[in-house]
């Protein structure tokens, strides 16, 4: 079929998510800018309740529907359920989602509330902020970038939210699934840097200290299930982390440097989601004590 509205933009190079985004919306003029993905069904007049609250809600720079899963669609799904969060050492989770362990959507977490980060799988951004923070950063190729990007808008007094009247369905690991283990290098290589980049606390060191051992650990526990390609992946990442530590420290100083910096911690939980998920059992948002979110 022709579509005569759409231009497609082949590039040289495939930059991965985050550079195809930055040169794609170059050529967009338009106050908002809505980031699909290909593995995406989406039912008639979804956008409608996020573009409306996006313009009800002048302070929130982006947002995302509730996203269910394409082949159970009573169920969510991994890449950003229904919104996401954050716990003090950096590792991500959803209300709806932690870790590998999805909720059946019952209708829990049906209220539209402020969230740490909105998936990239599925989200409205308001084009100036985009463009006000640099964009994606193209260094991270795909994976974490959407987490990344929103931390900046927040650091600059922005908020996220997640609007579950508007809901998609969404296949997920289309490109990369979770068994490759480039996609485990690339989740906790952009993992680090986020945190790296974004997070203001004066113990930043000790944090990264303690979050590496307790990615060690997750690199045994590839071992010990005979899954060397993945724990190799885990040590890999590491060591690239540490070799974009100056380049890293160098965004984070000319984030610092923005006029308008005030980073928050609002969306993040005070606790470790990996002690309480793996040692306690925890299996659902819900089961979180509210009183430990910022």
């Amino acid at each position: 079929k022709s579509f005569s509205g759409v231009e497609v933009i082949q590039n040289k190079v495939n930059g991965g998510f985050a550079a195809g985004y930055n040169e794609a919306l170059k050529k967009v003029k338009a106050e908002y800018f809505i980031l699909l993905n290909s593995d995406i069904e989406t039912p008639e007049n979804w956008t409608f309740p996020l573009i409306d609250f996006m313009k009800k809600n002048q302070d929130v720079a982006a947002c995302q529907p509730k996203i269910l899963d394409y082949s159970n669609k009573t169920m969510f799904e991994y890449a950003g359920a229904s919104g996401g969060f954050m716990d003090k050492y950096g590792y991500p989770f959803c209300r709806g989602r932690i870790f590998n362990f999805l909720e059946e959507d019952k209708g829990q977490y049906n209220t539209a509330t402020e969230v740490f980060w909105a998936t990239g799988a599925c989200m409205v951004i308001r084009s100036d902020v985009f463009f006000k923070v640099g964009g994606f950063d193209a260094d991270y190729f795909a994976h974490m970038e959407e987490i990344d990007l929103c931390w900046r808008m927040k650091n600059l007094g922005y908020k996220i939210f997640v609007i579950p009247d508007s809901h998609i369905y969404h296949v997920g690991g289309g490109t990369l699934n979770k068994v490759n283990p480039h996609k485990t290098f690339l989740n906790f290589r952009n993992n680090l840097i986020t945190y790296t980049k974004n997070h203001s606390g004066k113990l930043l060191l000790f944090l990264i200290i303690f979050r590496i051992k307790l990615d060690a650990v997750a690199a045994i526990k590839f071992l010990l299930e005979g899954n060397l390609s993945h724990a190799f992946a885990v040590v890999k990442a590491h060591w690239a982390y540490l070799f974009s530590l100056g380049k890293t420290l160098s965004k984070r100083k000319a984030q610092k440097n923005q006029k308008g910096y005030s980073p928050t911690r609002s969306g993040i939980f005070n606790g470790n989601i990996v002690f309480l998920h793996f040692i306690k059992k925890l299996k659902k948002f819900s089961e979180l004590d509210p009183g430990k979110f910022f």
